[in-house]
């Protein structure tokens, strides 16, 4: 059996443009076979897709409902300094983000804040001193 690897993150989106837009002024790379109804960015070691929000509840055969409060998930982009942190955060507020939480000292030692992308889906980004950061911009957790 194959190991698990998380390869795609997709996203429900309301406005494929507004969003692809936004995810492209946070500088990922569009991938060129992004379509009409579906567009993928390429990070690292997976892609993040986005698709229309209601469409995406009819693929995963769940009731499309719109956005809700709190969903259960957050996603994290792991940086190597506070400083890259508060760039980061800086950077994904011009891109049209919604300030959820400063960058601040956590309780657990590192760095962390929280915006929400056009769609409401919290993004945190965070500098854990404990975790290192690999060549390849790979987050190592020991």
């Amino acid at each position: 059996m194959t190991a698990a690897v998380l390869s795609i993150l997709t996203l429900g989106v309301d406005d494929l443009a507004r969003s692809s837009a936004f995810y492209e002024a946070l500088g990922l790379e569009r991938c060129t076979s992004s379509q009409d109804e579906i567009v993928w960015f390429r990070t690292p070691h997976s892609y993040i897709g986005l698709f229309g929000r209601d469409a995406l509840a009819e693929d995963a055969a769940i009731e499309p409902g719109g956005r809700t409060a709190f969903g259960g998930a957050t996603f994290a982009i792991n940086v190597s300094s506070e400083g890259e942190a508060d760039e980061w955060y800086e950077r994904a507020l011009a891109a049209g983000a919604d300030a959820l939480k400063r960058p601040e000292k956590t309780f657990w030692g590192g760095y962390s804040g929280y915006f929400a992308d056009p769609d409401g889906h919290p993004w945190e980004i965070a500098h854990n001193p404990s975790w290192a950061i690999g060549d390849d911009a790979r987050l190592v957790i020991p």
